[in-house]
Formats: structure tokens, C-alpha cells, sequence
């Protein structure tokens, strides 16, 4: 017993993938699934366009070769029938067409005709309607195979699944079954060879009574009306199967034939009928219940809603391509016009600001970079207090601060109580009005203060985003959130500032005034983009919030897909937080109202909705190079991305950065945008279910030494001391 219970205790617990994983990759894989039934519904994929040739036909019975059109070798008899005199069946072959078939059937009703319409399976699931249309007023329908493939060319196998599903369209469109077949590439009985005559003879075995034709109108070719009539109309007196079309292309020449020919020829005594009426036999209509109804129901309901995505996802790639084209050409001019206006030489905020300033650094485990940013914050051409305030950290972060004994730095300790609680503590113990928050893992330039706190000469201002760059952009990741960082953050920010909009002050590079944040109640832990909710709130209450391209931070990304995935979770969901949280400024008058009305819609549109539907462009490109047209399909891709490299280039050019990063830009917009959209899907369905994502500290490596251009402090130069 103790053994059994000590085995027991040790087993491993099986862990479950959480919902937050599991329900995107199941959306993703629902999608894909959808995506793959439209292209075989389509005939896009698994469908066999060739034709073979002619060949011999000396295994072809003479009785068939010369006989009648409808062919019965049911059983293993062998039996040709043609319809009686005086009674001329239609049939319409490759429908039904959403377009001509309503019409043919309009002008069949019309004149109190019915004939026989054989239906491709792939038409039949797209427009079930239809089909049972043509049951309800008393046509009869045949099957045309799911795909139309020359089954001569086949194999038993992919014959049955062509009739199978041919036959399952039927039950879930009409609730019928039938016993009428019709081959493919068709004509004439004396037209069958060695090729198609087995296949007959293997469909027959099966239950199904071919039906060829006796008179062509040759429809498809669009003679004329008058030729297609001609070719119509039987011998006086004779019967006939007459071969007509209600889709693959323009039928009006064949709606306008009809109209004419049927009246006609009914005033000269012929029936229009459909084929068992006319050959008195039993209907070729069976009806279908029980689990092959709920089969071809199911058949139907997911053709349906393959449809209707690809609708959705195709109105989706417009609006995809509407806020591409609007962001990017917003960026350009604004940002064009931001750095026009910034750049002036008699450019001045206001007047120079010279008085002291507090630097903010919460840290939390930071031991590998704490000591970087530290010492670059030492080497500050402007007046600074250091105040590093230690959230309860378990590596000797503070240690190593108060181990390094420079002066005008203080340490304050807390117990563990998150960012936002830890910069309030900051503020509490801040000696001056300007403060200035840094991350624990970012190094400042010299300048970097200086340039941050200069737009505080205009009275109006409250806070200062500041220009954060990435440090670590050596590998492929670190270079695709420097092109990320470069274009999309601070050409959004240019944009942002004229617009008076801004929506968030990175927290690696952020200043403010001490009575603007008090007036907002301070740094607020309600959501997890505590920079995104202190900005709105900054701009609710009246406040200016503008960027300084020089105030230039150096900060060190995420260097894997987890952590990458981990921060940018939590940049969303934090975002969609805040969003909510400030939604009654929708509503509200004056300063907030105004940001309501400009800066959330902005936000929710750039940020939240577009990337979400960015994969799109992605999506329509592998579909269009699986099922066509490829070319286009390239072109338009090549063009989106052509755009995108760009307003790449001119945020480059702006900050002064090489190009040569933007080697990875095609990349970086097929894998990087995937991973942006499984985080927005991931952050959504969080939201959406009322789940609470906790903070998630990263993993840092301390690569972030110095600002490029300069070097590591030596440990001699601690007496250059900033004053304060």
C-alpha cells in the first residue's frame, strides 16, 4: 500500500494548455480549415482540368455507338432508350449559376416547360437555393460530378468520391438523391471511345441511367439566337434530349433562345418534360432522410460559411488596406511636417530649461543592467537627482547600487508591489518639479535629459515622450523591433504630436511635471500599460503631451520569440485596458472629449484593430499563390510592402539610422506580423473571456552597455559627479 501510494504521489500531473493558447491556435486552424473548403469548393484545389484526347472505340458495343441517348446498363443489361416523338426534353448542363439560372428557370415557369438540369457539385453547395428551386417547380436534376473532371481519366476511387459528393450537395440542398448521370466532356452516344465506355459501364454498376444528348445547341460557343434555336430544334415530329447550358459564362443568348423556341414549338404540339415523365419511368428522385440528410445539411452549412468568411475576411483585407494606406500616408505628411517644425533653427519651446531634474528608475531584478544605466545617467550634461526605487528585487539590485557610492544617487526600497507603486514612491521622494521615468534596463545619452525636459518651456506642456531606440539590433529579432521602433513608434509619435493625440509615453524615456501628475492622481495600477493610462489621463485633464526626437534612450528588447511574445501580450492587453478605461471621453466636453473623439478612435483603429487584421495581407497572398491569380496576387503583396519599405526609409532618414536594417523588412512583415496577431487574438480572447494577465518580468542580459557612439565608464571617472 505504501509503495502504490508513493508511486502515485510522484507521478507527473498532466498540464493542460491554456485557454489563452489553445483558443487561438484553434481559430487559426478553423480558419485555414474554411480557407481550404472555399478553394476545393471552388475547384481551386483537387480538381483535374485535363481532357483526354479521342481514341479507338472498337470495345464499344455497336448497340451503344448507335443507339439512343439514354444509356441503362443497370444490372448488367444493355440498353439504349430516346425520347418519344413530340416531346423534346431540355437540359442544362454545369449549374447551377447564381446569375443565369434564376433566368432560365424564370422563362422555363414562363411557359409551363420543365427539363433537366445536371449540376456540378461545387455549384450545387455554393448555391443550394437554387437546386431546391428547380425540385420545388418540377425539374429533375442529374448528377454532372463535384468537380467536373474528364472521369476517363480517373480512378474508381476519385469516380466514387466525385458521385459521392455530387450526391451529398443534393441532400443537403434538396433532400433528394438521383439516379441520372452525366458525363463530363459529353456529347453524342456514337462519341464514346475506349476511355469514357468503362467508366459508363462502372457508373451503371452503381445504379446511375447516363444521359447523353441527340441535338446540341452548341450554346456555349454564343452563335447567336437564331443559331442556337436552329441547332434546337428537332425533326418534325421527332423527339429529343436537347444539350444547353445555364452556366460558365454569358447564357443570355441561351435565356433569350428559350424564350422564343418553347412557345414556338409548343404551338406546334411538342411537350417540354422532364426526362422519366417523357421515357414513363419511376422519378429519379429518391428522398433522403435520416443521417445522410444531416450529412448533406452539415456538407451545406460549412460550404456556406466558408463562403461567407472568405466575404468577411475579403471586406476585412479592404479595411486591412484602407487603414494601411491612411496610416502610412498620415505618417509621412505629419511626420514631415513635425520634423519641418522642430527643426527650425529659431525653434524653441519656450524658454531654455536649466533647473535641476529628478530621475525615476523602478527596478525589479535588474542586476545585470542596473549598473549600466546608472553610469549613464552619471554622465548627464544636465543638472539630475538619481533616485533608484527597488520593488522588492531578490538579485542585489539595490546592493549593487549602493556598492557603486555615487553621489546624488539614492536607493529607496519597497516591498514587491508593482511598477506603477514603485514610481509613485519615486514621485513621493522626488526633491524637484521635472521628473523624468527610465526603465532599469535603458541607457540615456548625455544629452538625453537635457533634450527631454526642454519642451517644459511652453506652460502647456505636461509631459514628454522621449525618442527610445533599440540596443540590441545585431540579431534578426533585435532588427526587426529596431524597424518596428524606428518606423512604427516614433513616426506615430511625430503624427501623435500634431495631432495632439498622443497615446503613450514610452516608459523608457518619459518626462512630467509633478503637479500635472498629481492632478491625474499619479501612476495608476488599474491596467497594464500604466505609460498608455497616464498619458490618456494627462491629455483628459487638459494637458499637452509632445516628442523629442533627441531625447534618445537606448533600451534593450526582447532577445527570443517568448519574451518578445510575454511583453507585447502584455503592450496589448494593457493598451485595450486603458482604451476601456477612458472610453467616456467618447462623450465628455472640452480637452478630454476631444481626445475622446480623435485620439481613442485613432488608437483603437492604428493600434489595436489594424494590426489585427494586417495577417490578412498575408493570408490572401498564400492563398492567391495556392489557388490563383498568382500574378496579382504578387503584385499586390509586392505593393503593400513597397509602401511599407517606403515610409521605412523616410523614418530612417529621419532618425539618422542605417539602412541597412531594413535588408530584413520582408521578412520582419510575413513572420513578425503573425506574432503580433496571435497576441492581439490572444489579448482579445482574454479580455473577452475576463481573464487577468499578470505582470511578466523579463529576462535581461545586460547587452545594453552604453549608448552606440560612446563608451563603458571606467570605474576612475565616478568624480564627474551631475549637480543638483
Amino acid at each position: 500500500m505504501k509503495s502504490r501510494k508513493r508511486g502515485r504521489r510522484a507521478s507527473p500531473r498532466r498540464r493542460r494548455l491554456p485557454l489563452r493558447y489553445l483558443l487561438p491556435s484553434l481559430v487559426l486552424a478553423a480558419l485555414m480549415a474554411m480557407l481550404m473548403l472555399r478553394g476545393y469548393v471552388h475547384s481551386e484545389i483537387l480538381a483535374d482540368h485535363r481532357i483526354a484526347p479521342s481514341t479507338h472505340n472498337d470495345q464499344v458495343p455497336d448497340a451503344i455507338r448507335k443507339g439512343k441517348p439514354v444509356i441503362d446498363v443497370r444490372g448488367g443489361k444493355l440498353n439504349t432508350v430516346g425520347v418519344p416523338d413530340d416531346r423534346i426534353v431540355l437540359t442544362f448542363d454545369d449549374g447551377p449559376d447564381p446569375e443565369w439560372t434564376p433566368k432560365v428557370l424564370d422563362t422555363l415557369k414562363k411557359h409551363d416547360a420543365r427539363g433537366v438540369f445536371f449540376v456540378t457539385g461545387t455549384m450545387a453547395s455554393r448555391h443550394p437555393g437554387l437546386v431546391k428551386r428547380m425540385v420545388d417547380e418540377g425539374h429533375e436534376v442529374g448528377l454532372h460530378t463535384f468537380n467536373h473532371p474528364d472521369l476517363s481519366l480517373q480512378s474508381t476511387r476519385r469516380i466514387d468520391w466525385e458521385l459521392s459528393q455530387n450526391q451529398l450537395a443534393l441532400a443537403g440542398a434538396a433532400d433528394i438523391r438521383t439516379s441520372l448521370f452525366r458525363p463530363p466532356y459529353s456529347s453524342f452516344a456514337h462519341a464514346f471511345d475506349n476511355r469514357n465506355w468503362p467508366v459508363t459501364k462502372y457508373i451503371g454498376g452503381h445504379g446511375y441511367l447516363t444521359v447523353v444528348n441527340n441535338t446540341d445547341s452548341q450554346d456555349w460557343k454564343r452563335p447567336g439566337v437564331d443559331e442556337i434555336i436552329r441547332r434546337s430544334v428537332p425533326k418534325p415530329g421527332k423527339g429529343a434530349i436537347v444539350l444547353m447550358h445555364d452556366s460558365g459564362g454569358d447564357r443570355s443568348q441561351t435565356v433569350a433562345a428559350l424564350d422564343r423556341m418553347v412557345p414556338d414549338l409548343q404551338a406546334k404540339g411538342y411537350e417540354f418534360t422532364h426526362l422519366t415523365e417523357a421515357l414513363d419511368m419511376p422519378s429519379a428522385h429518391t428522398r433522403v432522410s435520416g443521417l445522410d440528410l444531416w450529412k448533406g445539411k452539415a456538407w451545406i452549412f460549412l460550404v456556406q460559411a466558408a463562403e461567407h468568411l472568405t466575404g468577411i475576411l475579403a471586406g476585412g483585407l479592404a479595411v486591412i488596406g484602407f487603414l494601411v494606406i491612411t496610416r502610412f500616408g498620415l505618417m509621412l505628411l505629419l511626420s514631415f511636417l513635425h520634423a519641418r517644425k522642430v527643426r527650425r533653427r529659431n525653434f524653441r519651446w519656450g524658454p531654455t530649461i536649466t533647473e535641476p531634474v529628478s530621475v525615476l528608475v523602478p527596478a525589479y531584478n535588474e542586476a545585470k543592467c542596473i549598473e549600466n544605466t546608472v553610469r549613464s545617467l552619471m554622465d548627464s550634461d544636465h543638472p539630475i537627482e538619481i533616485l533608484v526605487i527597488d520593488d522588492g528585487s531578490s538579485d542585489g539590485t539595490a546592493r549593487i547600487v549602493e556598492d557603486m557610492r555615487l553621489p546624488n544617487v539614492r536607493v529607496v526600497r519597497q516591498l514587491n508591489a508593482g511598477k506603477p507603486a514603485a514610481l509613485n514612491r519615486g514621485i513621493a521622494n522626488a526633491r524637484f518639479d521635472l521628473i523624468v521615468m527610465m526603465d532599469g534596463d535603458t541607457v540615456f545619452e548625455p544629452s538625453t535629459v537635457r533634450e527631454l525636459v526642454q519642451p517644459f518651456g511652453d506652460p502647456k506642456v505636461g509631459a514628454v515622450a522621449g525618442n527610445a531606440k533599440v540596443g540590441n539590433r545585431d540579431s534578426l529579432i533585435g532588427a526587426w523591433q529596431h524597424i518596428e521602433y524606428v518606423m512604427g513608434f516614433n513616426l506615430d509619435r511625430r503624427m501623435y504630436d500634431l495631432l495632439r493625440c498622443m497615446p503613450t509615453i514610452p516608459g523608457a524615456v518619459g518626462a512630467f511635471r509633478r503637479s500635472a501628475l498629481e492632478r491625474v492622481g499619479g501612476m495608476s495600477d488599474d491596467t497594464l500599460a500604466e505609460d498608455t493610462d497616464i498619458t490618456m489621463a494627462m491629455h483628459r485633464d487638459g494637458w499637452h503631451v509632445v516628442y523629442a526626437e533627441r531625447a534618445r534612450a537606448w533600451t534593450e528588447a526582447p532577445e527570443s520569440v517568448q519574451q518578445l511574445w510575454s511583453q507585447r501580450y502584455r503592450w496589448s492587453y494593457g493598451t485595450m485596458q486603458a482604451i476601456w478605461k477612458h472610453r467616456r471621453a467618447l462623450v465628455e466636453r472640452g480637452p478630454s472629449g476631444r481626445f475622446g473623439r480623435v485620439g481613442l478612435p485613432l488608437v483603437s483603429l492604428f493600434m489595436v484593430l489594424g494590426p489585427l487584421l494586417a495577417p490578412l495581407i498575408d493570408v490572401f497572398l498564400l492563398y492567391g499563390l495556392v489557388f490563383g491569380p498568382t500574378g496579382k496576387t504578387v503584385v499586390a503583396w509586392l505593393g503593400v510592402l513597397a509602401i511599407q519599405a517606403a515610409c521605412a526609409a523616410y523614418a530612417f532618414r529621419l532618425d539618422r539610422e542605417k539602412m541597412v536594417h531594413l535588408i530584413s523588412l520582408p521578412l520582419q512583415q510575413i513572420l513578425y506580423r503573425q506574432l503580433m496577431y496571435v497576441v492581439l487574438l490572444q489579448s482579445w480572447i482574454t479580455a473577452l473571456t475576463g481573464g487577468r494577465l499578470r505582470w511578466q518580468k523579463l529576462r535581461r542580459t545586460g547587452v545594453v552597455g552604453a549608448a552606440p557612439g560612446g563608451a563603458p565608464r571606467p570605474d576612475d571617472a565616478r568624480d564627474r559627479r551631475p549637480v543638483a
